[in-house]
Parts: structure tokens; sequence; C-alpha cells
């Protein structure tokens, strides 16, 4: 009796170990990829002009991104950086695009300033929207792209006001990147 429950102790172990029943879901995959490669038009690095207003002037910065697929495309890693007229970093952001078939919902995870969250974000016909609450207000960023220009504006939007628009960026793709994937490790 003793060995047998040993043996079931054991086995309760194993079973309860991370990853031990994490067996990969072809159908799930497949569903992340599909709805991520509506983000695959941001590949590549990006540079431009960005200016965020201020109550007291405006923080105007070179503004770059980099995006690539990871995890077999089942989402995407966003890296921000803002260069101040000097060359100093101003700005830096990094995020990861992700979405979840079981609630059909996008995430949008976010580390800045800071700060760090986890936040919907939602494809549209020509870019993406992406919220922020923030008390009674909420903060948006609408992005398109049009003519080869990824634009963002940033609007803080208040119960029964127009909403105010406090950040704008206008980037053109760079070039290519194998950012995230270049330089992973190999098993030898």
């Amino acid at each position: 009796m003793r060995k047998v429950l040993i043996a079931g102790l054991g086995l309760a172990m194993i079973a309860s170990m991370p990853g031990a029943a994490q067996v990969a879901d072809p159908q799930m995959i497949a569903a992340e990829r599909a709805a991520v490669a509506k983000f695959a038009w941001m590949d590549g690095t990006w540079r431009g002009p960005a200016v965020t207003k201020f109550p007291g002037g405006e923080h105007r910065v070179t503004q770059t991104e980099r995006i690539g697929p990871m995890l077999g495309g089942t989402v995407r890693v966003v890296e921000g950086r803002g260069f101040n007229p000097d060359g100093t970093v101003g700005f830096n952001a990094f995020a990861v695009i992700s979405y979840d078939p079981a609630k059909q919902a996008y995430d949008f995870h976010s580390y800045a300033q800071g700060r760090s969250g986890s936040f919907v974000i939602t494809p549209t016909a020509d870019g993406y929207v992406w919220e922020i609450p923030a008390g009674p207000m909420t903060i948006r960023y609408t992005a398109t792209l049009k003519d080869k220009v990824w634009t963002e504006i940033g609007e803080r939007i208040a119960p029964g006001q127009a909403p105010v628009q406090f950040f704008e960026m206008h980037l053109t793709r760079v070039g290519d990147s194998d950012w995230p994937n270049g330089g992973a490790m190999t098993p030898k």
C-alpha cells in the first residue's frame, strides 16, 4: 500500500510540474498566427518625427520602431525609441502583441517610462487602435498606414468632451530587420 501511495504521489507531482501537461495545440497556434498576422505590415524598421504636447510645451523626437514576429509568428514584438535632437534617448518602450483564441481577444502588453500594463488592441482595415484606461478618461492611440507612412495619434478622451490630441508621429519604413530572431541561440 505504501508503494502505491508513493507512486501516486510521484505521478501527482510530475503532473503538477509546469509544462508537464502543456501540449501544443496546432489549431490554437494556427489561430494565434492568423490573428497576429494582421500586424505583419509593421514588421521591419521605421523612423520619423514625433511630437508629444504637454501643458508647458512640446517634446519632439525622432521616433524609431523595430518590429518582428516571434514564437513562429504567434506574437509580434515591438521596440520604440525616441531620440532627442542631441541623440540621447528621450523615450523607450517595449511591447508584445498577442491573441488569445479562447477569449477571441488581442492583448498589447507594454513597458514604457517606468510603467507596464496589458491593454486591448484592435486591428483595423488600415492600422490599429489601442486604449489605456486612465480613471474617468481614456487614452486612445489610433494608427494608420497610408501611402507607406505609418501615422499614429494619441488622444485624451474625457466623458462629455471632445477628444484632445496630445501625440502624433509619422514614420516611414527604413528596411527589413531580423530582430528579434536574428542572433537567437542555437543548439550548438
